[in-house]
Formats: C-alpha cells, structure tokens, sequence
C-alpha cells in the first residue's frame, strides 16, 4: 500500500505563525496523528506532500520513513498527488489523508482500502448540517455518480446528506491515469482530486463507499475554534478508554491526556489533572484534583494530594506526595516516602520510609532509609557555578531549618539541631548543632517611633 498525507495548507484561518498541521492536540501535532495512524496500516510507501513552512515541518516530525515531496505552488488537491506520483508503487493500493484531519481510525481506513482493490473507493459521511461540504450523487440503484460541490448544487442536491470526506484509496495505475487527464478549467485555477469520481463513472470503475464510525472521525481543523473542539473529543474518547479499563475518573470531562497513560487496575484520578509525555499509574494509584504528571512513574498504591507537579521522576509504592509537593526531573523515591506540602525535590533518591514533609528543598542529594527531614531544610548544593551531593544516611534526623552545604555526608543515625548551618560532615550517632550562642539582654528597650 501507498499512503499519502497531504499537509501543505497554509492554515491562514489559524492566525498563527506555526504551519497549521503542527498545532498540537492532545499534546501530539495534528499531523503526527495521521502519521502514526498511517504507520499502523504498515505502507510500503509513506509519503508526506509538505509546503508552507515546510522546513519547519520537516525539522519537527522528519522520520526514516517519510518520503518528503514539495508542492510549490500549491494548485490543489489534484496537483499535490501528482507530485508523490514518482514514488508510489505502481502495482500497490494508493491512499490519501489530510494532514489536519487527525481523528481518522486504523479500522475505517483499513475497510476502505479493502473497497479499492478493483474500485475506487471513497469515505463519506452523513452529517445533519451538510453545509459546506461536497455532496454525494447516486443514482437510483444507490451507485455514485459524482461529487458536487455546494456552490454547485441544485436545491435537491443540496438536501443531500452524505458528503465526501476527501479520503480515497484507488489502484495507483488508476490513479495515474486519471491525475494525468485532470483540468484546472475552474474558477480557482486548480486541480481537483475529487474530479477522479467522475473519470471513474464514464471509464466504468466501480465507485465503493465506506463511512466512519462516527463523523468526528473526519472533522477537520481550520481554525483555533476547531482545533479546541476536535480537543474536547479527543479527550473524552481517552477518558471513556481508561474508564473502560477500569479507571475511576472524578469528572470524564475534566482531564487532559497530552501524551500515553498507562493505569493499573482502581487507579482514582480527581479532576483537573494533566498528564503529558509516558506517565505509568500502577494499581491503586490515587491522584488529587489539579496535579500535574511529565514521564513520571507511580508506584502501587500510592496517593498524591492535590497540586502535586511531577516531572522525570519515579515514585515507589505507597508513597504519600503534596499537596503542592514539586518533585523534577532525576527525583526517585522508594516505597513508602512521604513528600509534603511545599517540598521539592530535584535530581535526588529517597530510600525506603523517608520524610520531607514541610517547606523544603532537597536536590542533588541520596538520602537513606528512614531519614527525617526538617522543616525549612535546604541542600545548598549549588555554589553558582558548580552542583554538588549531598548524602544523609540511614537513620539520620534533620532538624528545622538546617542549611546543608555540600558536598556534605551525614552520618548513620545522626542527628542535626533545628537552624544548624553544616559544612562539614556530620558523625553518625551523634548530634551535630551549629548556632550563634542564644544571649538575652537585660533593660532593652524596642526603639519608638518619632513623632513628626
């Protein structure tokens, strides 16, 4: 099979200097989404026509496996196929998608390209507001005729329901043919795919259709107000997809996947919750109202309370993060660790049964099992030039409000009293303070404020 993705629109309706096909939806480029779409079908030939903005096209989605064709100028739907014609396999099916309709399924495409092995098949769809799009012409016994556009059509064929989506699959020696005897005689000086259907009724090819599941299938984006809803679609068909597998969702309309989540079995998420990139929720897992997950990965049964921001990083089971817990890239925890409120953590690794409950910092750090960590502590671990590691040891108790300038260790079952500035290692077993010495100063009187 051939595919080719047609994706050289400009977009001006889109107000943006982005090329359209690289918006993102559900975190991925519209364009990308037909691309993976496509690969699923397994082509031997995947072609991508490109040309507005082109470059910067190629430089964000480029791939082994795309075969990159140029269309300039830009003369329709027609003469962006003929550009890929060199590349396609002669004896293959040849298929064509757009790359701004991104919600098109493997299994329609699939049904429509086994209608074309001796036909040229087309997707169409019924629509309740047919506005706008090309009608499908029958004939008595239900067999096309041709495709006419709405500024074309008499008031009987406007009544007209199903529409072309402008995808079709077609023998490539078809296709040639016909492409080679296409006509820009029209109003826009332009040649037009669609005028293949009617090649197709006087050489006699039998003309197949096979419809989507559903037609959002086939919507298209044009604009910020399309891409939105296209958005809101994409999301509720993943949260219907986890809620399937099992997942207990607050609010189905109140979650954005932007990448691959992965769910164990009663896995609870609270609304608001955003997930990007490849993020793992194994068994159990409970995620609070308004957190945020990057590539992160939580371990069975852990909960994370509401706010909590999670990025590259790994969280053992039964851990207990947040609320308003950040834990960033390199951050890996054990089972059991509790990470409070206002804590971050970046770049460090938490045995089993740690704690940072409070207002603090810990980054470039090893802290060993059953460490507690004070409020208010920080890991100096930057000297605004260089990072260096901090290491507490099994055991260790870290009062409130310490300073630990690394590179530092501290000892097995140390302990360091509240407000202790170290810079140097700290013995294990023992208790290491370091403080000015507390003075109270008898008669001191608060200064006044001067009257004027």
């Amino acid at each position: 099979m051939n595919i080719v993705i047609l994706a050289a629109g400009q977009g001006k309706r889109m107000h943006s200097n982005l090329p359209k096909v690289l918006h993102p939806l559900a975190g991925k480029a519209l364009v990308q989404h037909v691309i993976d779409t496509a690969r699923s079908l397994d082509p031997q030939t995947l072609c991508l026509v490109y040309g507005h903005g082109g470059e910067v096209v190629r430089t964000r989605i480029d791939a082994p496996d795309l075969i990159w064709v140029l269309q300039d100028p830009q003369l329709g739907t027609g003469h962006a196929v003929m550009q890929a014609l060199p590349h396609l396999k002669d004896a293959a099916i040849t298929l064509v998608l757009y790359g701004d309709v991104p919600l098109i399924q493997a299994e329609t495409l699939q049904r429509l390209v086994h209608a074309a092995r001796d036909a040229l098949a087309i997707l169409t769809v019924e629509l309740a507001d047919p506005s706008g799009y090309g009608r499908i012409v029958r004939n008595a016994g239900g067999d096309v005729l041709r495709i006419v556009e709405q500024k074309d059509a008499s008031a009987e064929e406007r009544a007209i329901r199903e529409v072309n989506t402008g995808i079709v699959a077609l023998p490539t020696a078809r296709l040639a043919e016909w492409l080679g005897r296409l006509s820009n005689d029209n109003a826009q000086q332009e040649y037009y795919l669609t005028d293949i259907v009617a090649m197709a009724v006087a050489d006699g090819v039998p003309i197949r259709t096979a419809q989507p599941q559903g037609a959002w299938e086939m919507l298209g984006v044009n604009s910020k107000v399309q891409l939105a809803e296209l958005e809101r679609i994409q999301q509720r068909r993943t949260a219907e997809r986890l809620m399937e597998q099992g997942v207990r969702l607050a609010d189905p309309a109140r979650i954005d996947v932007r990448g691959e989540l992965v769910c164990g079995r009663d896995v609870f998420i609270d609304v608001n919750c955003v997930f990007e990139g490849r993020v793992v929720l194994e068994e159990a897992v409970e995620i609070g109202p308004a957190c945020v997950l990057k590539n992160a990965c939580i371990g069975a049964g852990s909960r994370l309370a509401a706010f909590s921001h999670i990025e590259d990083a790994i969280v053992g089971p039964d851990g207990v993060i947040g609320p308003f817990a950040r834990l960033r890239p390199g951050t890996e925890l054990a089972a059991g660790v509790h990470v409070g409120n206002f804590v971050e953590l970046k770049n460090s690794k938490f045995a089993a049964k740690s704690k940072a409950n409070h207002l603090a910092y810990v980054g470039d750090a090893i802290v060993g099992s059953r460490v507690n960590i004070g409020a208010g502590t920080i890991t100096c671990n930057y000297d605004g030039a260089n990072k260096y590691q901090t290491i507490i040891e099994d055991d260790a108790f870290i009062g409130s409000d310490t300073q630990l300038v690394a590179p530092v260790t501290v000892g097995r079952g140390a302990t360091l009293g509240a407000g202790t500035t170290l810079t140097r290692d700290a013995p294990p077993d023992m208790l290491t303070v370091s403080r000015a010495r507390q003075v109270s100063i008898p008669g001191w009187k608060r200064p006044q404020k001067t009257k004027k």
